[in-house]
């Protein structure tokens, strides 16, 4: 029997704790949590005078107590998996085989995409992160910048699960999928104070932070590689057909005939390192987003 609300996640947590991924565990809290309070709050409502445990024992059974909520939730998790997750199996191909068949893989054009466009949510998290947090940490100096710095770290937990969802869809890594929310009942100040205290606005304001270098990096690195392998590739058509020198020794002087097919050759093992590259940058972000995007 749980006591109250705090008591029933507590327990759902628990019943979560090992055997589900930390994602699945705060989505499951947030719809829980969401579920009994709003339920709680609309039978306070009717029945002032009966007790939150009265209350919350019919509430529990219909929603389901928390061994049956989380056995629910690790029984669909497998069939609402990322499209890009990675499924470990033994990979029997042969070394060229594995080396040029990243070209076809879904994961790895999902991390090549993530790499190549970073710059964009680099740009719009990373600079809201610097310069609205520096906007309102100075505000802090008066009174009115209480409520715009709460509003700030509020926005920052937007970020975080509008992030944790590009991270999820390209790089198919399990990410939140439920905003978080400060617990009900609190007064303003508790609220601001629970706000401030939780180490998740902190890391996320971090996260925030760091994609706006690590996007730009992300972006030029692998804009370079693809233009590069294409260009390389490609270089015997535009010099012996359209005569567009590739102007690797500068100068706009064309590259000698005994070289093209070297530089042919390097295109199309540039352009497959490059995925491979993709891949592997993906799953390193992949890990520090999960880290740093779903509490614990």
């Amino acid at each position: 029997m749980c006591k109250d609300v705090q008591d029933y996640l507590a327990k759902l947590k628990k019943e979560l704790s090992g055997s589900a991924d930390p994602a699945l565990t705060q989505d499951a809290l947030s719809d829980a949590e969401t579920h009994l309070r709003t339920a709680l709050e609309e039978e306070l409502s009717k029945n002032p005078s009966i007790s939150e445990t009265e209350i919350l024992v019919p509430l529990v059974e219909k929603y389901g107590t928390p061994s049956e909520v989380a056995a629910a939730y690790l029984a669909i998790e497998p069939h609402i998996s990322p499209a890009l997750a990675h499924t470990p199996r033994p990979d029997t191909r042969s070394f060229w085989a594995r080396f040029f068949g990243v070209m076809a893989e879904s994961r790895a054009w999902g991390a090549f995409f993530y790499m190549l466009l970073a710059f964009i949510p680099g740009i719009i998290f990373g600079g809201w992160a610097l310069f609205a947090g520096l906007i309102s940490a100075f505000s802090l100096l008066f009174i009115i910048g209480l409520p715009i710095f709460g509003l700030f770290l509020l926005s920052l937990r937007g970020i975080a699960l509008l992030e944790g969802r590009i991270v999820e869809a390209l790089l198919g890594v399990r990410m939140p999928r439920r905003p978080m929310f400060l617990k009900k009942g609190l007064s303003w100040s508790d609220r601001y104070i629970a706000l401030i205290k939780d180490k998740y606005s902190w890391r996320a304001l971090l996260y925030a932070v760091l994609l706006l270098p690590l996007g730009l990096i992300y972006s030029g690195l692998f804009s370079l590689l693809f233009v590069f392998s294409l260009g390389f590739i490609t270089s015997p058509v535009f010099e012996l057909v359209f005569r567009i020198p590739l102007d690797l020794f500068g100068d706009n002087v064309f590259t000698p005939v005994w070289f093209l097919p070297i530089v042919c050759v390097a295109g199309f093992i540039l352009l497959p390192l490059t995925f491979h590259l993709a891949k592997f940058a993906g799953k390193i972000h992949g890990r520090f987003a999960k880290v740093m995007l779903v509490k614990k």
